[in-house]
């Protein structure tokens, strides 16, 4: 049963003193941005953050408007001997950060698209979706995620995986070219691969063990219309479909990527009727050469059963997060993740097992995407992104409350171990829950093991006192 999980007391909050209101008005005096204490009005709207299951109560919170106010923040903590968590939208928090200084980036929204150079400079508050906006207006656009409101700060510094671009170019992390970061010693760094390669290939994959970035540039392609989109099939026929998806797509040339889902929808009246709480098979589908070619390609998808929607079609890159739709408000939810080096005929049968009609699974979604491509190679300047060669992700998750903890974590839990056979100890950084590689030994599996030393060695370099420890934590040294 590999996948219990206990906590590394190091990585999660210390008890500390409350932060008076003579400090905080002092740090006030001293950064543009709010500077909030709990019960301060503003405060809960901060700290907010889209799994209601995981709240964060930390001490202090300093809205961030520039990075100075970020470097005022961290030296703050530091003479406080205090951790420091960060948030943009919110979609990865891993503990409640008490006692901790929280920094909100949201109102750092500078972006400027480089047309003729082919690369955007954002700074750390900006979502996916304004990006894909501006870069539109000029014919271009970026390696955005499955869902256009998360940060792009976070996710690229997980990797990032594209539904559109990843299997013909890579990760997101892989398209970096330089940084900006405020590191534990109050200093702010322009970081690229040839200025301090380590600190560089550590940002990329070792996610917000480092420092805080408050700005990034990166590559951005030339596309504005591709084909793709969703199929939801009855989830009665999920063997008809998952089956034909299996073998269909270790056919697929790079341009194409794909993934599917078993979903039991919640009764929302945003959802057309045919979805409103009904149980479905969602095949995701994006390619990046022409449409009819697309068309041909996904044909033996079509036949596989009788769709009750067809959204694939060709479309435009604005609307890109209609490919998975994932839920754009906070829920409370549990979550687990698995790679999978192999996907056979056992290991669908057993998720139909599992997951199937007559199944009763409480699980709103359970998906598994088709990687490979760019993402098994490493790319011209390397990071620390740690999944490559391995050519699926499961993920999984029920909403639910914490009294329904036990339930649903323990039927995420049955199916990421009936599928041990088939994976790997490595993962895909920005799909681990709160409950997931919160010891050494574990995030040292994360990584493999070479890399995660390395890791820990940059770690000892830039943040000695592990000032940066509310997340999937690389301890120093």
């Amino acid at each position: 049963m590999r996948h219990h999980f206990t906590r590394d007391p190091m990585t999660f909050d210390v008890p500390f003193a409350r932060v008076s209101s003579a400090e905080a008005a002092e740090l006030a005096s001293l950064v543009s941005g709010p500077v909030l204490l709990p019960g301060d009005e503003g405060y809960d709207a901060e700290c907010r953050i889209y799994n209601l299951n995981v709240p964060l109560e930390p001490a202090l919170v300093v809205g961030a408007a520039n990075a100075a106010d970020v470097q005022a923040a961290i030296c703050f903590a530091a003479r406080q001997g205090r951790a420091v968590t960060v948030k943009t939208t919110g979609h990865q928090q891993v503990g409640p950060a008490r006692g901790g200084v929280l920094i909100s980036t949201r109102r750092m929204k500078g972006i400027a698209v480089d047309a003729d150079r082919r690369y955007a400079r954002v700074e750390a508050g900006v979502i996916w979706q304004e990006v894909i906006d501006q870069a539109a207006a000029v014919g271009l656009a970026p390696m955005s995620g499955s869902a256009p409101l998360v940060g792009v700060a976070g996710y690229t510094l997980g990797g990032g995986l594209s539904p559109v671009f990843g299997r013909s170019r890579g990760y997101a992390a892989d398209h970096v070219r330089s940084l900006e970061v405020v590191t534990a010693d109050g200093e702010l760094r322009h970081v690229t691969a040839d200025s301090d390669p380590e600190l560089f290939w550590s940002l990329l994959g070792g996610k917000g063990n480092f420092g805080v970035v408050t700005a990034l540039e990166f590559d951005l392609f030339p596309l504005t219309r591709f084909y793709g989109g969703g199929i939801y099939f009855p989830g009665e026929r999920l063997a008809d479909v998952l089956h034909t998806w299996r073998t269909w797509q270790s056919d697929m040339p790079e341009e194409m990527s794909s993934s599917v889902a078993v979903q039991r929808l919640p009764p929302l009246p945003e959802l057309p009727e045919p979805l409103r709480g009904a149980f479905v098979v969602h095949v995701r589908i994006a390619y990046l050469g022409p449409v009819a070619e697309g068309e041909r390609l996904i044909a033996p998808l079509r036949a596989a059963a009788p769709a009750l929607i067809d959204a694939v079609g060709e479309m435009p890159f604005t609307a890109m997060g209609a490919i998975h739709m994932d839920p754009p408000t906070p829920m409370p939810y549990y979550d687990r993740t698995t790679m999978l080096r192999a996907f056979p005929a056992e290991a669908a049968d057993k998720l139909i097992e599992l997951l199937g009609p007559g199944s009763g699974s409480p699980l709103v979604s359970v998906e598994i995407r088709m990687l490979g491509g760019a993402l098994d190679r490493e790319p011209a300047v390397p990071n620390a992104v740690s999944s490559r060669g391995l050519p699926f992700v499961l993920f999984g998750f029920g909403v639910g409350a914490p009294d329904q903890a036990e339930f649903l974590s323990g039927k995420l839990d049955e199916v990421m171990n009936a599928m041990e056979p088939w994976s790997d100890r490595r993962r895909m950084v920005n799909f681990l829950s709160v409950e997931e590689a919160t010891d050494t030994e574990r995030l040292s599996e994360v990584y493999g093991a070479e890399r995660y030393w390395r890791l820990t060695a940059a770690k000892k370099a830039y943040d000695p006192t592990n000032m940066f420890r509310v997340n999937h934590n690389i301890s120093p040294g």
